[in-house]
């Protein structure tokens, strides 16, 4: 028996003879019921009031009061008109009489005499039915308690989830800002007269570079992965070159451990595919330098080859085999796990983070394939997956748009918003060399002092500055200034790659996006359709 069902109910009797209370009690009297008993109404009313009375018998007549007023007083007190009523009386059993004490709130009659029969039988059902009532509070009670708790658990989750993105968005910005000026000026370098050592060692600086950014940009994807944020994007996809670019950045590492990188693909393979080129990367990248990295002597290859080709897809296999460590049988499931690698030693001996297969194989199973993984102890492994691509048939190749659009960046004039001082040296080196008049300033409010005073033909906007953002810094050139300097084509800059902050930026105002560090090619592009959409502000 529960807490509930063990505790007394009290039973309240009304009657101004003492004779009939005592019969009542001597015929309710039980463990388990508390009977309180008054001959006065008034009384009464004080006892309901300071008693969690569940039940009441009340005689109908009695000279102070009689029962239907009493019963009418507690039906309207909210504290009190929960009570049971059943009315204890002998007066007449006329309709009238019924009626007029259901319609002050009772719901049953006891007739005098009493019969004791009848009697605890009702009592006894009225006596399960506060039980039941009591266990639906309890219920009810311990259901809302759950229902805070849960609240205030899904709070908590959310404010950590806030503090993660946010800590992720800062240390995104925070890193890849950097990263953005030491590969913006190791391509300037590489474009200088060098020797062959210092040749060397930019390429040294190039790949370490690279190399951190894709550590950084792995954790950045596991966090994305897990929200369920991070998006499969296809486009048409030049499969044949996507291999040779991967391949050829690989290739520095291969040969200088002195290991074979070697690349074939089905000749029968269509060109053009419809794939998140890349995620594509990404993943063929992560594996190679894997499998590079666990490598001393022999070779990895990259093999892509055709399982199957239908009217409009085709099926695709992706392999990347090497002459490594290999693995053993009991790890091989080990491996897929965030931040963890075959054996203990391993990233002590080889290094890495332990999140590059983990992200593979996430982001193979989001784009709809399976990975797998042979490997054998001190001979190698060879990590592949399929995947079904829509295909194209071959487009006539057309003249590189860059080519063609060069003359249209000489003499534009455009305003960099930076505050990052490498990142100032380098970007305005690179559009001076692309034949762009530059100025720069270093935050949002300055922006807005140097367009109200200048005419420019584009805005390329840092998204995180002192004193003003450029998130900020857009909106109020967008509301506070007129045309056509209101509508001056800007581009944000984000060290930032967590899609909430680049469609942020989207409804701030600005044209376009382009993450940090920005591929110059695509940089270019962007900047010459965007002066063709808006022409030159009229000085």
């Amino acid at each position: 028996m529960n807490q509930i069902e063990e505790d007394p109910i009290n039973i309240l009797i009304v009657d101004d003879r003492s004779e009939n209370i005592i019969s009542l009690e001597a015929l309710l009297k039980s463990d388990h019921v508390n009977l309180i008993s008054t001959t006065s109404p008034n009384e009464a009313l004080k006892l309901c009031w300071e008693n969690e009375i569940s039940i009441a018998l009340v005689d109908v007549q009695m000279p102070e009061m009689d029962g239907f007023e009493l019963v009418e007083i507690l039906k309207s007190n909210p504290k009190t008109k929960g009570i049971i009523v059943v009315f204890v009386t002998a007066i007449s059993k006329e309709t009238r009489y019924v009626i007029r004490g259901l319609d002050s709130g009772a719901i049953d009659y006891l007739y005098k005499p009493l019969d004791p029969y009848v009697t605890t039988a009702k009592i006894d059902s009225l006596l399960a039915i506060v039980r039941a009532q009591r266990e639906i509070k309890q219920k009810n009670f311990e259901l809302e308690c759950s229902q805070k708790q849960l609240i205030a658990a899904k709070e908590l989750s959310e404010h950590e989830k806030r503090i993660k993105e946010n800590f992720l968005a800062n240390m995104s910005h925070e890193i890849r800002t950097p990263i953005n000026g030491i590969i913006g000026l190791t391509h300037l370098l590489k474009n200088t007269t060098l020797n062959s050592e210092q040749a060397y060692m930019i390429n040294l600086l190039d790949v370490s570079s690279k190399s951190l950014l894709g550590v950084v940009n792995d954790i950045l994807d596991i966090s994305k992965i897990e929200a369920g944020k991070l998006k499969i994007v296809r486009s048409e996809t030049n499969i044949y070159e996507l291999g040779e670019t991967v391949t050829a950045l690989m290739k520095y590492l291969a040969n200088e451990k002195g290991i074979d990188l070697n690349l074939q693909i089905d000749s029968c393979i269509p060109k053009i595919i419809l794939a998140d080129s890349l995620r594509l990367n990404q993943i063929l990248t992560n594996l190679l330098s894997n499998a590079i990295k666990f490598t001393k002597t022999g070779s990895v290859a990259l093999n892509i080859r055709i399982l199957d080709k239908k009217q409009s897809t085709v099926d695709l296999e992706f392999s990347v085999s090497d002459t490594g460590i290999g693995i053993a049988a009991e790890s091989i499931d080990k491996i897929f796990n965030s931040f963890e690698q075959a054996e203990d030693h391993t990233a002590q001996k080889f290094g890495g983070t332990g999140l590059g297969l983990s992200i593979v194989k996430r982001l193979v199973e989001l784009k709809g394939g399976i990975l797998s993984v042979t490997s054998e102890l001190n001979k190698g492994s060879a990590f592949s997956f399929t995947n079904s691509y829509q295909y194209l048939n071959e487009k006539t190749t057309e003249t590189s748009p860059l080519d063609k659009d060069e003359p249209l960046l000489n003499n534009l004039s455009i305003l960099v918003a930076e505050d990052d001082s490498i990142n100032q040296f380098m970007i305005t080196k690179i559009l001076k060399n692309w034949g762009i008049n530059v100025t720069v300033v270093d935050n949002g409010s300055k922006v807005l002092e140097s367009l109200q005073n200048e005419n420019y033909d584009l805005i390329l906007m840092d998204s995180h500055m002192p004193v003003m953002n450029g998130l900020e810094a857009t909106r109020r050139i967008r509301m506070e200034f007129d045309e056509p300097k209101k509508n001056i084509p800007i581009i944000s800059l984000s060290a930032s790659v967590m899609e909430e902050e680049q469609n942020a930026a989207l409804e701030a105002g600005v044209n376009d996006v382009i993450g940090k560090p920005y591929d110059l090619i695509v940089l270019r592009q962007k900047i010459i359709a965007l002066v063709r959409k808006c022409p030159m502000v009229v000085s």
